[in-house]
């Protein structure tokens, strides 16, 4: 994947050309390693090169300084063609304490380039980090490449103008940091310049300190060059249709698809939520989007955000909220509700790893299940996983298209991985998204008025509270057909049940046909992901398709109802591996449904699967 370092030019001075590279900033969680690898990524950005990001934090909001649990990560993999994934090994690590070096110099690949502040490797650091020995003096770095030099000192002096204290100097470090590594990729230091000036714009001191920072690693990177350890590289920039490009989270992608999918519905928004790792970021951004008629509110609990939801879905607005696995859990009673109601409301799980708290920082795919089945009684909800960042705001588009046309709550699917990490974004145009407006009912039908009688996609109608001769009360209790009225009857909880389930089955008539994202049907063998698998199932199978092996690629995004072709699709390969990230998910609802002979791929560790990994999966099926 990465041809970083491969040198076709050897000219002084001159940057030597690389495809693709992965640099990984890893230090203390109060290094600024995010705000680093965030502000490299805007240069990547600005550059034109692909990326994928992978911002790793660790749990704790602050562990204690130099531990092995408190090291934050950022990794990033920017190149001149596609880039689908963070990427496997880094190339390049820049390690700002003992714990950063030990917790991630395993993942570095042979030959790489470590980075290092030796001012932080004291014996009180190396002994936090469970060094006996400085792996600078014992030989144990000896397949890589090192740079080591004192990044703290070498901090203290160029902001020493500004009278900062020891303790502001050296929260410089991560600019310091920074500039060395616009030097070395050959970008311009200009916007992150203007950035500072606007984040210290009420404290210039500090923007002069950080800009001085960055100027003085920029130097440094030049001054190294003349002495040979350190060389300056060029990443041309990838080819891209014209157009309006912007660098995006998964966060922000499904806020501005919430944002887009209600203007595409001709309704207001309103946003019920509660701070958990890693949805929060969905409240901030969304809490920022006011002039697009959207209502954010921070509940007391989880219950109160679903049930707020619901209530301004029952008020004529568009009802959403957002949650991880334990959240969602604690929902569960409330989405029973938002079913029997037949209201819509879009739920959004940014999964993380569980069961119960679990790993909070963590990625993984662990609530298929919960997605699918995981309420009281027999409760369907369409369910929809978005692929990466940018996928997630046609995800949350079709999400919102789903809940008002067949007035049903939708969940979507993300994780951590897809909600911290970045990718270029081509702004679409929302003329081109064909709008799916409302329509409530506003006068008595002939006949009268009957809360849940049914259109031909069995959609009750929706009325705001309020209108003339449409009074009526809805609840979590039985409902009888058609008239809404509480009713226990046993062949009344049959039709009402049968009806639910035929409602959301009938979503599989609105949604595409399963498409083969590479290779076709009848391959011998197909690999089948949902969700944040998408990139490295993409590269892997490339890889193998261009070795020369029958190997397919199936992404699903419509978890359920599942698309109608799904099953003949499935039955055409000779063998079938879905890797996930739970314990066997998804394989088990294909193998319920169609009957075919998926075999599991699994991995719980809280990080991506890397492309090798989904290689050496297919050469493992095939062999």
């Amino acid at each position: 994947m990465a041809t970083a370092f491969k040198e076709e030019n050897t000219g002084a001075h001159t940057p030597i050309h690389s495809d693709a590279v992965v640099v990984r900033f890893a230090g203390d969680s109060g290094d600024g390693m995010q705000l680093t690898g965030g502000q490299f990524t805007l240069s990547s950005a600005l550059a034109g090169n692909d990326f994928a990001t992978f911002p790793d934090f660790p749990a704790e909001i602050r562990a204690p300084q130099g531990t092995l649990f408190g090291v934050s990560a950022f990794q990033i993999n920017f190149g001149s063609q596609a880039i689908d994934t963070a990427g496997d090994q880094p190339d390049v690590l820049v390690a700002m304490n003992p714990a950063a070096l030990k917790t991630n110099v395993g993942s570095l690949r042979e030959g790489g380039l470590i980075i290092a502040d030796t001012g932080e490797f004291t014996p009180r650091n190396l002994d936090k980090a469970k060094y006996t020995t400085n792996p600078f003096e014992d030989g144990s770095l000896a397949k890589w490449k090192v740079l080591a030099f004192d990044i703290s000192a070498l901090t203290m002096e160029s902001v020493k103008p500004y009278g900062l204290g020891n303790k502001e100097a050296l929260r410089c470090k991560n600019m310091w940091t920074l500039g060395l590594a616009l030097w070395m990729f050959d970008r311009d230091r200009q916007p992150i310049i203007d950035w500072l000036n606007a984040k210290f714009a009420k404290n210039q001191i500090l923007a002069d300190a950080n800009i001085a920072a960055l100027n003085a690693g920029h130097a440094y990177g030049e001054t190294a060059e003349l002495s040979g350890p350190l060389k300056q590289y060029h990443v041309d920039a990838a080819p891209a249709p014209s157009g309006l490009y912007r660098t995006v989270t998964g966060a922000e992608s499904i806020s501005y698809g919430l944002v887009a999918g209600a203007q595409l519905a001709g309704l207001k928004m309103f946003f019920g939520g509660y701070p958990i790792t890693p949805a929060s970021a969905i409240l901030h951004h969304l809490s920022r989007l006011k002039e697009y008629g959207i209502t954010t509110f921070q509940a007391e609990d989880e219950i109160a955000a679903i049930c707020s939801a619901i209530g301004a879905s029952y008020a004529g607005q568009l009802g959403v909220t957002s949650s991880s696995g334990p959240g969602i859990a604690l929902k569960g009673e409330a989405m029973g509700l938002a079913i029997m109601t037949e209201l819509p409301l879009v739920i959004v799980n940014s999964q993380r790893g569980g069961p119960s708290t679990g790993l909070p920082t963590k990625t993984e795919q662990s609530d298929l299940y919960q997605a699918v089945y995981g309420r009281n009684g027999d409760a369907p909800m369409p369910v929809i996983a978005a692929r990466s960042p940018v996928d997630a705001f046609d995800c949350a588009v079709e999400a919102v298209r789903i809940a008002v046309e067949y007035m049903t709550p939708v969940m979507l699917l993300t994780d951590g991985y897809i909600a911290n990490a970045a990718e270029p974004w081509k702004v679409p145009d929302l003329a081109s998204y064909k709008p799916f407006p409302v329509e409530f009912l506003e006068s008595v039908p002939e006949g009268g008025f009957k809360p849940y009688a049914r259109d031909h996609k069995l959609k009750r109608p929706w009325v705001k509270p309020g209108t003339p001769g449409l009074l009526h009360r809805i609840g979590g209790i039985e409902k009888e057909v058609d008239t809404g009225h509480i009713n226990y009857a046993p062949a009344n909880h049959q039709a009402m049940t049968d009806i639910r389930s035929a409602k959301v089955n009938g979503v599989a008539d609105s949604i595409p046909d399963q498409l083969v994202e590479q290779g076709a049907k009848g391959a011998k063998i197909a690999v089948v992901g949902w969700g944040s698998t998408y990139g490295p199932i993409a590269q892997a199978v490339r890889r193998k398709r261009a070795e020369g092996l029958d190997v397919a690629h199936v992404h699903i995004r419509h978890i359920w109802p599942m698309p109608k072709n799904l099953g003949e699709v499935l039955k055409s390969f000779d063998h079938i591996i879905v890797p996930e990230m739970n314990t066997g998910q998804l394989k088990t609802v294909l193998r319920d449904q169609f009957l075919v002979d998926a075999k599991p791929v699994n991995k719980v560790s809280g990080q991506p699967f890397t492309i090798a990994e989904i290689e050496a999966a297919i050469e493992g099926a095939l062999s």
